[in-house]
């Protein structure tokens, strides 16, 4: 984990994050669109999807997300939030704690 200096170079690395390149209000492009682990990515959406229905917490959030944007964008956060909480338990050397994660 200490190839990553903070939280947001993880969720990038995972590819959790989207990479607009946006100059004065209009998108330019994506660029490094294949950068990251495709590997982890695809973990941290099964996991946000399994989790999104057998979590009351991270359910809630879930249906909350979704029911202002689309399923995916939604599904797509929860695995951010998942990502992130996983970046500080192997940062810190502690145990998941939903209610800290999905409050």
């Amino acid at each position: 984990m200490d190839r990553f200096p903070d939280v947001r170079n993880y969720s990038s690395y995972v590819r959790c994050v989207p990479n607009k390149k946006i100059s004065n209000g209009k998108i330019k492009g994506s660029g490094n669109r294949k950068n990251g682990n495709p590997w982890l990515a695809w973990a941290f959406m099964e996991a946000a999807h399994l989790s999104a229905i057998w979590s009351p917490e991270i359910k809630k959030y879930y249906q909350r997300k979704a029911s202002r944007a689309h399923i995916l964008v939604a599904k797509k956060s929860v695995a951010n939030k998942l990502a992130r909480a996983v970046y500080h338990m192997l940062k810190q050397n502690t145990v998941f704690d939903v209610k800290r994660a999905f409050a």
